[in-house]
């Protein structure tokens, strides 16, 4: 086990009637995430969450969801599934360092109301890095792997890694290749990360007028590894699911120690994690982004494509490589099921204040009030 602080809640013990009592915990340390004393690396993936209200509102909001968790009996202190929470403000860093002072106090506010709930599990606040303690400050990106947390006893953890892009108007729909999704985790999880959550994982839709943003298309379908309809998208969903499969093989190595890395080429490198107990795995990194080379590790030659990393669960056996797809390709077909469908298109400028249909008002219109008829945008300008 590797020497490090560890912030460790006191066992909540919920009595439940009819029941047997309940004793769980859920902390972490430097390495991870741990769950009733045992490290975890964890994968999980977004559907999607509200934006906050104003602070007033917050913490009445807050107050109740999280009343209605206990009432269900749904945190891991009371046996139930919730092993952490988010404070309420959702990527507020960049926000906070526009405003300065006010910023900083509406988060320290903000964490320590959070944290006054008593869930009894870590509290996480994404983009955020001068998240007080006891939460833990996140990374939202698409490469996070040199991220690292504002304290030695917090795991390093990626909330949201970006499996596509927003969708917009006119635009070009935005993809990214699984190869390169899998590469980020790999190389997040051989730097020492330890939880890993993809945004998108299952796509939506944006029905009616709540597109969030200019120009947003009503397709949220993000490029995720299930598309807006539930599908999977593959290759790319069963590509993460083997990368999953291969990380999961190596968890009681990976939790147990800090990685030893060693140069295996000018643009090559091995980690290797190995645990007091036995367990050994290695990630071998192929940075090279023209050529596929061949490397010697463990007196074994191993292939490595350009731009790639294998993992072996074992230190002998690769069982995964971010470059190579074993997972099937798919190609969807959509297939009318019946003949009442008319469809028609529009070319539409945008307007200015100076077109005849403008209307003019001398302060602040109510902007659901005035689009509550047929019209499909409100274009608001202010002079």
């Amino acid at each position: 086990m590797v020497g490090s602080l560890s912030f460790i809640p006191q066992n909540i013990y919920i009595a439940v009637a009819g029941e047997k009592e309940v004793s769980a915990t859920v902390s972490y340390d430097s390495k991870a995430i741990i769950i009733n004393g045992k490290r975890r690396i964890l994968m999980s993936g977004s559907i999607h969450y509200p934006r906050s209200t104003p602070q007033a509102a917050m913490q009445k909001f807050t107050e109740k969801i999280v009343s209605m968790m206990k009432a269900e009996k749904l945190f891991e202190t009371q046996g139930g599934p919730i092993i952490m929470s988010q404070v309420i403000e959702n990527e507020f860093g960049p926000v906070e360092w526009e405003i300065g002072a006010p910023g900083k106090a509406y988060t320290k506010w903000a964490a320590q109301m959070a944290v006054g709930l008593g869930t009894g599990v870590p509290w996480i606040m994404c983009k955020q890095d001068d998240a007080p303690d006891p939460v833990i400050n996140t990374c939202n990106a698409f490469y996070c792997e040199n991220f690292t947390p504002n304290a030695k006893y917090k795991p390093k953890m990626w909330t949201e890694n970006w499996t596509g892009w927003f969708t917009e108007f006119g635009g070009a729909v935005p993809t990214r290749p699984a190869e390169d999704v899998a590469l980020s985790v790999a190389k997040f999880i051989q730097n020492g990360g330890s939880f890993v959550n993809y945004y998108m994982y299952h796509g939506g839709t944006n029905f009616g007028r709540t597109a969030g943003g200019p120009f947003i298309a009503t397709s949220y379908d993000y490029d995720a590894p299930l598309d807006e309809y539930g599908l999977p998208r593959e290759p790319k969903w069963g590509h993460l699911r083997d990368l999953h499969k291969a990380i999961k093989l190596s968890e009681a190595a990976l939790v147990s120690a800090d990685p030893t890395v060693t140069k295996l080429g000018s643009n090559q490198e091995a980690h290797v994690f190995r645990s007091k107990s036995g367990a050994c795995a290695a990630f071998l990194a192929n940075y090279d982004t023209k050529y596929s080379v061949k490397v010697t590790f463990g007196n074994v030659q191993y292939d490595l494509p350009r731009w790639s990393i294998s993992i072996l669960p074992d230190c002998k056996t690769a069982v995964f490589n971010t470059a190579r797809i074993g997972a099937q390709s798919s190609q969807k077909k959509m297939i009318p099921v019946s003949s009442g469908f008319s469809w028609q298109s529009y070319n539409e400028e945008s307007p200015t204040a100076d077109d005849q249909d403008a209307t003019v008002n001398y302060g602040l219109w109510e902007q659901i009030n005035v689009t509550r008829d047929s019209t499909d945008y409100l274009w608001y300008m202010t002079e």
